[in-house]
């Protein structure tokens, strides 16, 4: 008598990352479906990559390899900054760049500014080591319009982290000038502006707009990039612009815990490819 093969349920997630690729995951549960004010939010277990949030159909952030992106997002300004203390994070609910942040001890106040308050619970809920911070004494955790926080503050931060989600709908707005010039007049005299600026293979209108449009606020502006396994490519940039110093050089060791960002890293972060200068032309 022939046997038949056990039959396995399957269920699979397909992030659509350009119109010609797709990156699929297999899921081992669901947590969270929902959606919010703003966006849907959904929250599943994976077999590859541990928890993944996906905002929008977006992976936003997962727990085997989110480090490598909020690491970067916070040490390269943090060390080369001259002596920082009160940082801005705009989006972030997760909460993983806010972690970064705080491993330095001499950050006084980091204020996290997120639209959304239910992505800030669904992290509290699901994302334990990513949203060690949200409670820590130094975080001032707000769920607002970051650019109108941001247009009403005036010298104030050192540095300004802006972990926005991709530059459509609400979020559409924190790629243009007006508001990098609004970031501008909330930093100190040496401020920082260090903002995600996606892939130069799949993005190349969003890496070239972002850079332009801090170009024509910042005296100093410079792209840095890393890895980034589940976003578009694998390839992932930063733009950072500042007021007066040169953010490619370090002027502290990185802090503890680290597993992606070292001094090393942060130099040969800025050695970009030939095909990425010529982009930027």
């Amino acid at each position: 008598m022939e046997t038949r093969a056990k039959r396995v349920n399957e269920l699979w997630i397909t992030e659509e990352q350009s119109d010609h690729m797709k990156l699929s995951l297999r899921i081992t549960d669901v947590l969270l479906n929902k959606k919010s004010e703003y966006q849907d939010i959904l929250l599943v277990e994976t077999h590859e990559y541990g928890r993944m949030l996906i905002l929008d159909g977006a992976i936003q952030i997962t727990e085997r390899d989110e480090f490598c992106y909020s690491e970067m997002m916070a040490h390269v300004a943090l060390c080369s900054h001259p002596d920082p203390k009160r940082v801005l994070i705009v989006g972030g609910g997760d909460g993983g760049v806010l972690r970064e942040v705080l491993r330095h001890k001499n950050i006084e106040k980091a204020t996290l500014i997120d639209i959304d308050e239910d992505v800030i619970n669904a992290s509290k809920k699901f994302l334990p080591t990513i949203n060690v911070a949200l409670n820590d004494p130094r975080a001032d955790v707000r769920n607002m319009d970051a650019m109108k926080f941001v247009k009403e503050s005036k010298d104030e931060f050192d540095v300004a982290i802006v972990d926005s989600t991709d530059p459509v709908e609400f979020a559409a707005g924190l790629f243009q000038a007006p508001f990098y010039n609004d970031v501008k007049n909330a930093l100190k005299k040496d401020g920082m502006l260090v903002a995600q600026t996606e892939s130069p293979f799949t993005d190349t209108h969003v890496v070239q707009g972002a850079w332009r449009q801090m170009k024509s606020v910042f005296p100093e502006v410079r792209m840095y990039w890393g890895a980034m396994p589940t976003y578009p490519s694998g390839m992932w940039t930063y733009t950072i612009g500042t007021k007066e110093t040169d953010p490619s050089v370090p002027v502290r060791p990185e802090p503890d815990g680290t597993k992606y960002y070292t001094s090393e890293i942060h130099k040969a972060s800025f050695v970009l490819p030939p095909f990425v200068v010529e982009l930027l032309k």
